[in-house]
């Protein structure tokens, strides 16, 4: 389970949640945890911040206050939430920047990694508490930038990788090259984490290039617009043809939201402005992910996943049940 540090350390609070007991403790998630960086919000909230060695400033969204984090700060703040995983500060460049833009946030998100790294090894923490320490890869869309990077992050010896500077506008050939690229030339002993991607294929192919781990809003900001993701392909709950299907959303998924309602339901649900559809296809899709990645790991264990992904997109491309 992922947790926005940015938005835990407005609300509820960073003492709240260390209070509680950590994040999984405070959320009653029997699981392991993981907090981002904020690096994102860096990109995201590009018109009220300001970037400097020291870290990055800019406009809280909750109040308008000045927020400033620093590589230090969003380690101590990582450390209070206690999530099993903790991410150093970055720069996340946005698409389209120039080659000399670019290098200069792989620079700054090099030397802040020294830096997170160092506050990192200098905390008094029992081996029983200690969490892993993720660093993140920029480069943008640049093949020298990312091999750059690679080298001076790994040089660090963190726990695991980020691969950032993704799913922020490049086109999708892009993204699938720069993530092969970056899985080619990372360590293997270290988890590969593509940051903010993505749907059902980009997971799929990125898999093939070497990426462990995703982390992305689309289950649930697409179940919010009423799409959900199935074994053979996207429904839109909000087309009229659902009002009489009977069926359920997806007759091979063992979810809550498909084995107790039909389409039909969901359609008046949604058309009606139900929040209660929101969340059952929601939680649909967040099911749905989940069992596709378990799927994903069994046929790679079992020596079998090329067949085994060419027959998921086989259901997905069946274009008589795609919307």
């Amino acid at each position: 389970m992922l947790g926005n540090t940015y938005h835990l350390l407005h609300r509820p609070g960073v003492e709240v949640v260390k209070l509680a007991g950590g994040l999984a403790r405070f959320m009653g998630w029997n699981g392991p945890t993981l907090t981002d960086s904020g690096g994102f919000q860096v990109f995201s909230l590009s018109s009220t911040r300001k970037v400097d060695e020291e870290g990055v400033t800019f406009r809280s969204v909750y109040d308008g206050a000045l927020v400033k984090l620093t590589p230090e700060s969003v380690f101590d703040i990582q450390r209070d939430i206690g999530a099993d995983i903790i991410y150093g500060l970055d720069e996340c460049p946005p698409y389209p920047a120039s080659h000399s833009e670019v290098a200069r946030a792989v620079a700054l998100t090099t030397r802040w990694a020294q830096r997170f790294i160092a506050q990192s090894r200098n905390s008094s923490i029992d081996d029983a508490e200690r969490q892993a320490v993720f660093l993140i890869v920029q480069g943008g869309v640049f093949d020298d930038l990312r091999q750059i990077s690679i080298d001076e992050i790994s040089a660090l010896e963190p726990d695991g990788i980020g691969i950032g500077g993704v799913s922020v506008g490049e086109p999708r050939p892009d993204l699938y090259r720069i993530a092969a690229l970056c899985c080619s030339g990372l360590p293997p002993q270290w988890p590969r984490h593509l940051m903010g991607v993505g749907t059902p294929q980009d997971l799929l192919e990125c898999i093939t290039c070497g990426v462990d781990m995703f982390d992305c809003v689309i289950p649930t900001r697409n179940g919010r617009n009423g799409q959900a993701f199935t074994s053979e392909g996207i429904v839109n709950l909000r087309l009229a043809e659902r009002r009489l299907e009977r069926k359920p959303l997806d007759a091979r998924c063992r979810c809550y939201t498909c084995a107790t309602f039909t389409r039909s339901y969901l359609h008046h649900l949604i058309t009606s402005g139900e929040f209660l559809g929101l969340r059952l296809i929601s939680l649909h899709n967040i099911y749905y992910y989940q069992s596709l990645m378990s799927a994903a790991r069994s046929a790679i264990v079992a020596g079998k996943f090329k067949s085994w992904r060419q027959e998921v997109e086989n259901g997905w491309r069946d274009v008589r049940k795609i919307d």
